[in-house]
């Protein structure tokens, strides 16, 4: 049996979820509201201590981290279909974009994304409850980005993580112009992991992604849009 407790399809959680889709594997969805605090609750930190999706269980053992959580359903099912090369060289490659994704990418759009979207939801309670709710998070870091959130993130910050979007928009579009997928001819963990943090950025930061700067990265992201598994995984988004 498999559950995957995630925020739906966006950010971090949208990989291990597209993954399942993709497997055409029988799992549970368990979607947790970022605006009502879920992942701080006590039985979610019962499943992950980090109080972070996405989670997996797996007939009670849990694995978390979104990317391991992809290699580790890969592992499980390496047909259904294959997601991952069978050439060493273009594993690699997969490998070299996933780590890439995780380790630079994200984070620099996962900044501007809090500045955006969460400052709402930080903002939206007291400051008593703030101050509660923030107790209730384990990591520290965590904590800082909450409260940043909520005050708002310093200029100079915002401005060097759009200095690292613009230099991640035109890495993509560069690999992207040389093979129709990041791994080479075959769609990969590697483009799963990447779209699931570039997925929206067409809407999001239309001044580097637009037909005239990123056609290619326009053309990958529709390819991707269309396949069914990404199809049904939209389909099935929870309504908020």
């Amino acid at each position: 049996m498999l559950t995957l407790y995630s925020f739906g399809p966006s950010a971090n959680s949208l990989k291990p979820l597209l993954t399942l889709y993709e497997k055409g594997l029988d799992f549970e969805s368990r979607y947790l509201n970022p605006a009502r605090f879920e992942q701080h609750e006590d039985w979610f930190k019962q499943i992950n201590p980090n109080a972070q999706a996405p989670a997996l269980d797996h007939d009670g053992r849990i694995i978390t981290e979104s990317t391991v959580i992809c290699e580790y359903l890969e592992d499980l099912f390496p047909g259904t279909p294959r997601l991952r090369p069978e050439d060493p060289y273009q594993r690699a490659q997969m490998r070299i974009w996933t780590k890439w994704v995780d380790e630079y990418f994200c984070w620099c759009v996962s900044t501007i994304g809090w500045e955006r979207r969460i400052s709402g939801i930080a903002r939206s309670v007291s400051e008593e409850e703030f101050e509660r709710l923030v107790a209730r998070i384990p990591l520290k870091e965590q904590q800082l980005k909450w409260r940043n959130a909520r005050n708002g993130f310093d200029k100079k910050v915002l401005e060097e993580e759009m200095r690292k979007i613009d230099y991640s928009v035109k890495k993509l579009e560069a690999r992207l112009s040389q093979s129709p997928w990041l791994a080479g001819d075959s769609y990969t963990l590697a483009d799963i992991c990447n779209f699931a943090i570039a997925h929206t950025m067409d809407s999001g930061f239309p001044e580097l992604i637009n037909p005239q700067a990123t056609p290619h990265i326009l053309d990958w992201l529709a390819r991707i849009r269309e396949r069914p598994a990404c199809r049904t995984m939209y389909a099935n988004a929870p309504v908020r």
